[in-house]
C-alpha cells in the first residue's frame, strides 16, 4: 500500500534539521530503496525459472565466455562477490542441472563451472522473460536509463570496479 507522502523526502527534510550531506543521504536512500525494488521484481520474474538474480548473472557471464566456462575465482571477480558467494551460487545451479564443476585442465587447484545445454536454454527464456519486463525498469524512459547509467559510472569507477 502506498504511503500518502514521499518517505525519502521526509526523512531528508528531518535531515537536514539536524546535519549537513542532505542531497548525498537523499540520493543513497534512493537509491538504495530502487534496489530493492529491482532486485525484488526481478527475483519474482526469475522464481518461475528457479533462479535468482545472483544465480541468473552466472549463467549469463558462462553463456558469455567464448568455452562456456570459466573458473570459479574467474567468476567472482566478474560478478563482484565474495569467492564463498560464488561457490554458493555455483552449487546451486550445479544441483539444478544448469552447469557442471569440472577440474580445470591448466591448474590442478583450480574448479571451472561449465554451463549445460540445459543452461543455455534456461538464460534464453529467463532473459526473454526480463527484457519484456524491462528489467523493472519500465518507468523509466531509455534516455533516463542512459543518465543513470552516466551517473553512476564515476562512482563505480572510483571504488575500483575498473
Amino acid at each position: 500500500m502506498a504511503l500518502p507522502f514521499d518517505p525519502i523526502e521526509e526523512a531528508a527534510r528531518q535531515w537536514g534539521r539536524r546535519w549537513d550531506g542532505v542531497p548525498a543521504m537523499h540520493a543513497v536512500t534512493s537509491l538504495m530503496r530502487v534496489q530493492q525494488l529491482v532486485i525484488g521484481r526481478l527475483d519474482a520474474i526469475l522464481k518461475p525459472h528457479g533462479l535468482s538474480f545472483a544465480r541468473y548473472e552466472a549463467l549469463v557471464l558462462l553463456t558469455f565466455s567464448s568455452r562456456g566456462s570459466l573458473p570459479l575465482g574467474k567468476m567472482g571477480e566478474r560478478l563482484q562477490v565474495h569467492p564463498t558467494s560464488v561457490t554458493s551460487i555455483v552449487r546451486r545451479l550445479e544441483a539444478a542441472g544448469l552447469v557442471e564443476r569440472k577440474a580445470h585442465p591448466d591448474d590442478g587447484r583450480a574448479v571451472l563451472a561449465e554451463i549445460t545445454d540445459r543452461g543455455r536454454d534456461l538464460v534464453e527464456v529467463a532473459t526473454k522473460d526480463l527484457v519484456d519486463a524491462d528489467f523493472a525498469l519500465s518507468a523509466l524512459s531509455d534516455a533516463d536509463l542512459a543518465t543513470i547509467s552516466d551517473v553512476l559510472t564515476p562512482v563505480r569507477k572510483a571504488a575500483g570496479d575498473f
